[in-house]
């Protein structure tokens, strides 16, 4: 590694990853595209008016990473909560398309988290989403299933949308560092000793912000990300930066690396995209510096693509 980014002509361990078992624990969500064209504005109302031709639905949330981990060959269980309802089996019939172990728990109480896009041609008009709480019954049954397949996994991945499935994430924790397993984090919200003992977390600007307030220079910056990192006896804290790239706290100082993205057009996902990298990454036994590297790459390639979509392994020589 140089600074950060994969050494010229460094070959992706896609072998030892596809050895490598991932679980992802977090909330489940599908993402519904409508695609079509707009040719004229709507007489009711000053808004256009789209001819769906074509309806997609892909994994979101903690089912895209997981996803993402799939698409680089790793061997991947999936843990959350869904309905009892449409949305429900169309994730789990994705699921299985994918190969993807379905772990999920249906909660016969709530629907399963749905967000619908409304596109025109190559632009995104309107989102609507659809969700409610899921029970705690529910989420208690889904915390024991995925504490039992804990042990026959390599590395842990919690990914937080704040839809309440990792609501007492301490517990997965604990249990996950008691076995000796990696925990990866991707946090939400600003309440981060709920995420004491991970492995690694991976806010973004604006979380980090949250959690430790605004910063007026890199060194600023260094000094309360090492702080929380202390703080919250994490081996490291990577913070995503957009356009500025990602930079990695660990015990010996900090590492930074630049943006990989050569035409940005989409970021949907792109977080679930490098959260899966550093995971498959660190299974297969790369450092946490060498992981940002191809993290960085990763995302620098799902951000040209359109929606929440994967990156393979050849697309990131």
């Amino acid at each position: 590694m140089q600074n950060g980014q994969p050494i010229r002509g460094a070959q992706f361990p896609a072998h030892t990853v596809a050895k490598r078992r991932v679980l992802v624990i977090g909330d489940i969500m599908l993402d519904r595209y409508w695609f079509g064209l707009v040719d004229r504005i709507s007489p009711e109302a000053p808004v256009p008016v789209v001819h769906v031709a074509r309806r997609e639905d892909r994994l979101g949330g903690a089912a895209n990473v997981a996803r993402n981990a799939r698409a680089l060959g790793a061997q991947v269980s999936l843990f959350g909560l869904i309905g009892q309802d449409e949305g429900g089996q169309e994730i789990a019939r994705l699921l299985e398309a994918e190969g993807i172990y379905n772990g999920s728990v249906a909660d016969p109480q709530a629907p399963t988290i749905l967000k619908m896009r409304v596109l025109g041609g190559q632009q995104q008009l309107l989102r609507i989403d659809f969700e409610e709480h899921y029970s705690s019954s529910a989420r208690q049954k889904l915390y024991t299933q995925a504490m039992a397949a804990m042990a026959a996994h390599d590395i842990v991945v919690l990914s937080d949308y704040s839809k309440g499935v990792l609501a007492e994430v301490e517990a997965l924790i604990e249990h996950g560092r008691s076995l000796g397993i990696p925990i990866l984090v991707d946090p939400k919200g600003y309440r981060y000793e709920r995420y004491q003992g991970a492995s690694m977390m991976t806010p973004n600007r604006l979380e980090l912000r949250e959690a430790v307030g605004p910063w007026e220079s890199e060194a600023e910056l260094q000094r309360k990300a090492q702080q929380l990192r202390q703080s919250l006896a994490l081996d490291a804290l990577l913070l995503t930066r957009s356009e500025e790239g990602m930079s990695l706290f660990v015990q010996d100082g900090a590492h930074h690396v630049a943006a990989d993205a050569h035409e940005v057009f989409d970021v949907s996902g792109a977080g679930d995209t490098v959260l899966a990298t550093l995971a498959a990454c660190l299974a297969a036994g790369l450092s946490y510096e060498q992981a940002m590297g191809w993290a960085n790459r990763a995302g620098g390639v799902v951000v040209g693509k359109l929606g929440t979509s994967v990156v393979r392994p050849q697309e990131l020589v």
